[in-house]
């Protein structure tokens, strides 16, 4: 990973400034023998939030909603202006105790966490013109195409890639009891759903799950339907199982993505193509 000592002050004062905002949450040092999926656990009832302030704002100002449907980011602005900030951000996440969150905001904190490392370990090695040009060791040193194996943060004082994130952290919260989980967490590429202009929040995120659902299904990157066959994105086939298979997959298709592709599904039961754009969602391109 390229040098992140350019950022200097300016990125300590941000850090300092981002974690006094925080809703503070005490850290556990207990936790730390743990493994990433004892992170999975939220607190029933529990009223406590974290201030996603600080990357909401980051977001509102470099995702470029596209007039093809497909937002994509200011990387050279966010680069310059923005990345110490985004770095106070995570620095302060780290700070929190997600297990004492509540379910809905427990899934935006990680969601966010997620969506935040991903752009960090991009934005330091921009420009690349895939996040799969990201070549990233995992903790036995094998290198990988992309960051997703590699620790990048830690939480509780447990080290954690953005793989353990969703798969050991979030994915048991929703797989197949709601896979709409799957739209909000983001690889930065074309073919990912949309990154939010907006953080996720615990109040929003009913809405969030809905509308990013809507806007990936109606879209032809996530399906589009000629001569009574699918083409869909790679992502029904990687996590087909969190959909209920392929029936479960063309169901969900036809409730959200409105009357007419619901009619041009009936009657199919096989997708006869997946696709998948790994180029960057970069806004200068």
């Amino acid at each position: 990973m390229k040098s992140r000592s350019g950022h200097g002050w300016t990125w300590l004062v941000a850090s300092l400034a981002v974690i006094a905002t925080l809703f503070g949450m005490p850290h556990d040092a207990s936790a730390a023998s743990d493994g990433p999926g004892s992170l999975a656990r939220s607190t029933a009832g529990s009223t406590m939030t974290v201030d996603h302030g600080a990357f909401d704002k980051l977001l509102k100002s470099y995702v470029v909603p596209g007039k093809d449907g497909i937002n994509r980011v200011d990387y050279p602005r966010f680069r310059s202006e923005g990345l110490a900030a985004l770095k106070g951000y995570l620095m302060a996440l780290q700070a929190a105790d997600p297990t004492r969150l509540g379910p809905a905001e427990h899934f935006a904190y990680f969601a966010n966490l997620y969506n935040a490392a991903t752009l960090d370990v991009v934005l330091e090695h921009y420009p690349v013109k895939s996040i799969k040009a990201v070549r990233l060791a995992d903790a036995s040193g094998s290198l990988y195409d992309g960051p997703w194996k590699t620790k990048l943060t830690s939480v509780n004082g447990i080290r954690i890639s953005l793989d353990e994130i969703a798969s050991d952290i979030l994915r048991p919260s929703f797989n197949s009891r709601d896979p709409r989980g799957h739209y909000l967490l983001n690889c930065l590429s074309i073919g990912c759903p949309n990154l939010l202009p907006e953080a996720i929040t615990g109040a929003k995120l009913e809405a969030q799950l809905e509308s990013a659902t809507k806007a990936f299904v109606t879209h032809p990157r996530g399906v589009s339907v000629t001569g009574g066959k699918i083409k869909s994105s790679s992502l029904y086939s990687w996590y087909e199982s969190d959909f209920g298979g392929t029936a479960g997959v063309i169901a969900h298709m036809a409730k959200f993505g409105g009357p007419e592709l619901a009619k041009q599904l009936a009657g199919i039961s096989a997708i006869a193509e997946h696709d998948y754009d790994w180029g960057l969602a970069d806004a200068t391109r």
